[in-house]
């Protein structure tokens, strides 16, 4: 599980919209800029807006949730969103070659195949699964 904090802004219709409050999923070494395993962290970083998370009632704005998502949703995620539009666009680059539409068509095709790839990872509606946990208070 990969894991970061974030601080409850506002509550609404049972969702809270969620400010992260570290810059780093695992804060375990020096090299986190260029870490695969705090992708979580760089998605919470501090130039991102706020995102919304399905809440309980329990939770008030001001408090403190604990997110987490597992290695393996985040690696779909990555597949979906980097690999779907790489392959469609030498696919759609090959086809328009093998037409015989030259460089252009090519390049064309390219464009074409790495735009539907962007499209159909937007219209799968697949989003990795994000728990958040309320963290508890901290012992006097």
């Amino acid at each position: 599980m990969i894991a970061t904090t974030a601080r409850v802004v506002s509550i609404s219709n049972g969702t809270a919209q969620i400010d992260p409050t570290t810059t780093s999923g695992c804060g375990g070494c020096k090299s986190r800029n260029s870490c695969g395993v705090s992708g979580l962290g760089k998605y919470f970083s501090n130039t991102r807006k706020s995102i919304e998370v399905n809440c309980d009632a329990s939770i008030r704005v001001g408090d403190e949730l604990e997110l987490r998502m597992s290695e393996g949703d985040l690696l779909k995620a990555g597949l979906l969103v980097y690999m779907l539009p790489v392959v469609l666009s030498l696919f759609g680059a090959g086809v328009t070659s093998s037409m015989g539409f030259g460089d252009v068509g090519a390049v064309l095709g390219m464009v074409i195949g790495f735009l539907a790839g962007f499209l159909l990872a937007k219209l799968s509606g697949w989003a990795p699964n994000l728990v958040a946990q309320k963290m508890d208070a901290p012992s006097p």
